[in-house]
């Protein structure tokens, strides 16, 4: 979720054991501060897959890292993101000294463009990978009114002092070049964040784990390290991509007609083997989405992703002119989103693409926990289709970026950290992940589990919970609106989703307070007008006896009673009949 939240389970052993060592807890350097303490302040990306978004504190010194979304959940409808609560912010008065990114997965950079409509983010200096500054700046084209963000390029090694913090970058496998890991030698001794890491020893188009670099910071005397717990409760290894070619490979030896190849846009090692056996297979590829085709140019404009220049196709009526069995089709959609390019086609809506019967459909993604109902409903629509649809639990055409069992225990060895924070993940997998510290003899005392918003108090000595908390509710992005969608709002728009709206109109005599004529009604999402004469027969009288009655005792009329009066009336009414509540808008017109 990262936007690639995935989880598939282990197939092969790691490439690298190590043997346990248990020397943790040995003294660090001790300095003048002794007495001072850091605070780190999660405001996402605890207790939740995506929303990364860390604090971290020391004195009047405040450095940031990662600004991530997340995708809404089922029953928030009209919703399109989930970004981080920064109310903690407001009226700050510490010195931000910068923010740090690890990669650019959208649920670590993804909020940017809309906190900056709520606080002055623009004034701070960014500090990103090559790949992460590209997506970023790409995105940030779709907010022209935005002031120029100060990015700064760091790559693996690179080294910044800002304030108190010496941070050094060092790089980490995932599913997506650049991704950096952080050093930081505070005052108080050193943390690492890990990012979202994998420890592959066959990755595509960069270098394998660099465990010797990893050692060299182990051995400074790791104070504390905050690991990614995604993928904390599966068992065993992480896939290596080179397992996934040849199984991606099987399916392209096999296939006689187009391969449509649905996966992140973001997940660049994956597309890398889709165009890479493309080419093998004499197929040419063309690309669906406004994101898959940045993300490959900037990829391939960095040197991140390798093809030849005839390989891709420009525009979508070349493929008509081509033989099916040389066409690739990259798209994204393998989560179902009802706007991706994978939708577009399988419900006909591509003006040139449509599904043919001998079309192969790869969904070389896991899904995202929420997104089961949309994905299954989407393959079912494909295979009616007479599509032959392949998946990851069909076989193993997927891995996750997220390190499993065994490689989170090796990254524990190799650090050896005094205390342990687990981070990027749902509360469970926190929890999984403490369990997998333990194993490694971390003390559980010297172990934190928390969720967003709690605030950790570290010392050399000790790391505890404050009792303070930073608010961290959704904050969500609607449209141009930015947390003006709150949870009223959200309540009303579940209620028009399950039950829908009931209007009454009724013309009212402001003399008398009788009601003129016979009341109108509107259902949408509720009843069927026509199927329901006996049902509406007996509303419209219920409205003229509940309007009469409020307006019988004469004098002045209080209308906003009438019309409260009316809905409570109603809501009940109709409840009764048909164990149903919609939302009822009683409309009266005085006359």
């Amino acid at each position: 979720m990262d936007t690639n939240t995935e989880n598939p389970a282990s197939k092969k052993p790691a490439k690298k054991s190590f043997r346990p060592r248990r020397k943790f807890n040995r003294p660090l350097k001790k300095d003048s501060n002794k007495g001072e303490k850091l605070r780190i302040i999660p405001l996402g990306g605890l207790g939740e897959v995506g929303r990364n978004m860390t604090i971290l504190e020391y004195g009047n010194s405040a450095l940031i890292m990662d600004m991530g979304f997340r995708m809404p959940e089922e029953d928030m409808p009209g919703v399109d993101y989930i970004i981080p609560n920064i109310s903690y912010l407001r009226g700050y008065k510490k010195n931000i000294l910068g923010v740090l990114f690890t990669h650019g997965h959208y649920d670590h950079i993804g909020a940017i463009p809309y906190l900056i409509y709520r606080f002055p983010f623009y004034k701070y200096p960014f500090f990103a990978s090559e790949m992460t500054k590209a997506i970023i700046q790409k995105r940030q084209e779709e907010f022209p009114s935005q002031p120029k963000l100060d990015i700064e390029t760091i790559k693996d090694g690179s080294k910044i002092k800002l304030g108190p913090f010496n941070v050094e970058f060092f790089r980490q496998n995932h599913n997506i070049p650049d991704n950096m890991g952080i050093f930081i030698n505070t005052p108080i001794g050193n943390i690492v964040n890990t990012s979202d890491f994998k420890f592959d020893q066959h990755p595509v188009n960069e270098p394998a784990t660099n465990f010797k670099k990893l050692e060299e910071i182990g051995r400074r005397g790791i104070l504390l390290l905050m690991s990614d717990s995604t993928g904390a409760e599966e068992e065993g290894h992480s896939l290596s991509e080179e397992s996934i070619f040849e199984n991606l490979e099987k399916i392209f030896r096999q296939a006689k007609g187009r391969i449509i190849a649905a996966t992140f846009s973001s997940l660049l090692n994956r597309i890398q083997h889709l165009i890479n056996l493309s080419e093998k297979y004499h197929r040419k590829v063309f690309t669906i989405g406004h994101s898959m085709k940045f993300n490959i140019e900037a990829a391939k404009r960095l040197g991140y992703l390798k093809l030849d220049k005839e390989t891709l196709i420009k525009k979508a009526s070349q493929i008509s002119q081509l033989p099916d069995s040389q066409v690739t089709i990259l798209c994204t959609g393998a989560q179902g989103e009802e706007r991706a390019g994978l939708m577009k086609i399988a419900t006909k809506e591509h003006p040139v693409i449509s599904i043919k019967p001998r079309d192969t459909i790869v969904f070389s993604s896991s899904v995202i926990p929420g997104n089961e109902r949309t994905v299954q409903m989407l393959k079912d629509d494909l295979l009616r289709q007479n599509a032959e649809v392949f998946h990851y639990k069909m076989m193993d055409i997927h891995a996750g970026g997220h390190a499993q069992k065994e490689e989170i225990k090796q990254m524990i060895e190799i650090m050896k950290p005094k205390f342990f924070l687990p981070i990027h993940g749902q509360y469970s997998m926190l929890a999984a992940n403490k369990k997998i510290a333990e194993s490694c003899g971390i003390d559980s005392q010297n172990i934190s589990v928390i969720e967003n918003g709690q605030i950790i108090s570290l010392t050399r000595d000790k790391i505890t919970l404050e009792k303070e908390e930073a608010p961290s509710n959704y904050v969500m992005v609607d449209g141009l609106g930015i947390g003006n969608v709150e949870e009223v709002v959200l309540r009303d728009r579940q209620a028009l989703s399950n039950d829908g709206i009931f209007v009454v109109i009724a013309v009212v005599s402001r003399k008398t307070g009788k009601v003129q004529g016979s009341p109108d009604i509107i259902s949408r999402g509720f009843v069927y007008l026509k199927e329901s004469k006996e049902l509406l027969h007996s509303t419209r009288r219920k409205v003229i006896d509940t309007v009469e009655k409020a307006t019988s005792s004469g004098g002045i009329v209080n209308w906003t009673y009438v019309k409260d009066s009316l809905r409570n009336s109603l809501g009940d009414f109709l409840f009764q009949k048909t164990q149903r509540r919609p939302m009822v808008l009683p409309v009266i017109i005085e006359v």
